[in-house]
């Protein structure tokens, strides 16, 4: 676990010096491809997107005025600025984020916009900082299943939230077990994809946790959307090898008194391994490059989803 954490901390705050933004066409498509329009992307800090998301937890957790809303892993404060508008001055959005470089470009961006109604802390999601009963709605984008402790998670979300409180996660789950090769790839975690848990036991975990009316969706998106950051596409489809002679009827019959056979009729088959050659400008080290990586080499929508989660504390 401490491994893990290691990992996923140092691989996020290069993402966090980095300059991705949503002036990066490919930052903005995949911001775009899970759920943000274009309207709301202009209406906060370029420098809020870094192409991380898996969903768009704003649109659908029908934030209030005067509310109080969190958001776990809040990275550069994509959610957390547009909640704030949602709730306006009367309310409070809190970012919670476990990298020191992820808190520091989310102040920056919003000092640079003028927010007065957001904060920023320091923290792990398995331990947040507020008292009990003290948050309206708990939102997150593609960072819980990077959590080693989830059902902790499920347990500090039900213990802040207030009595009737409500849960609206954007999150990777899976369909499928996955293949060894990739639940025991670090990269493939950092990439938000080996951390990843069953859809019936998210729901398990936030029923163990207290929670009623609790339901995971799938959104039906394309996970080969992280791909256009580094402009690249996702899994092709298989490669064709080179016509192969037929094994079966060579050719029609003969005429009669002749021995001549005409040239076996010949097929293309598909190549069973490999799904297309990568590309050696990706740095499969980084966050997104490990994720072209992967995409390249996987069907990552066959096992895996990106999925809203709805809860609620009665």
């Amino acid at each position: 676990m401490k491994e893990i954490e290691k990992a996923v901390r140092e691989k996020y705050a290069a993402v966090a010096v980095s300059n991705l933004s949503t002036a990066h066409d490919g930052v903005k498509a995949v911001a775009e491809a899970f759920g943000y329009s274009a309207d709301e992307l202009q209406s906060i800090p370029a420098e809020a997107n870094m192409g991380l998301s898996c969903g768009n937890p704003t649109a659908t957790a029908n934030l209030r005025s005067g509310e109080v809303v969190v958001d776990l892993g809040s990275g550069g404060g994509l959610d957390v600025f547009l909640a704030a508008k949602k709730v306006g001055p009367a309310g409070k959005a809190i970012g919670i984020d476990m990298t020191p470089e992820m808190i520091e470009r989310a102040r920056a961006n919003a000092t640079k916009q003028g927010f007065t109604n957001v904060e920023f802390y320091l923290s792990t999601i398995e331990r947040l900082p507020f008292e009990e009963e003290t948050v309206d709605c708990v939102i997150s984008n593609c960072v819980i299943n990077l959590a080693p402790d989830k059902d902790a998670v499920f347990r500090e979300i039900f213990r802040v939230l207030k009595p009737g409180g409500r849960v609206a996660v954007s999150d990777i789950a899976l369909k499928k077990p996955l293949p060894p090769e990739v639940g025991g790839d670090l990269m493939a975690y950092v990439g938000c994809i080996a951390g990843a848990v069953l859809v019936e036991d998210y729901v398990e975990g936030l029923k163990a946790a207290g929670f009623s009316a609790v339901q995971v969706v799938d959104a039906k998106k394309d996970l080969n959307a992280y791909a256009k950051v580094e402009g690249q596409s996702g899994c092709c489809s298989p490669v064709m090898e080179a016509p192969v002679p037929k094994e079966s009827a060579c050719c029609t019959p003969a005429p009669a008194g002749s021995d001549a056979c005409c040239t076996p009729k010949e097929e293309a088959k598909p190549v069973s391994v490999g799904c297309c050659t990568p590309n050696e400008k990706l740095d499969a080290g980084t966050v997104h490059g490990g994720l072209a990586n992967l995409l390249q080499r996987y069907d990552v929508n066959e096992f895996a989803a990106s999925v809203q989660v709805y809860a609620v504390k009665v």
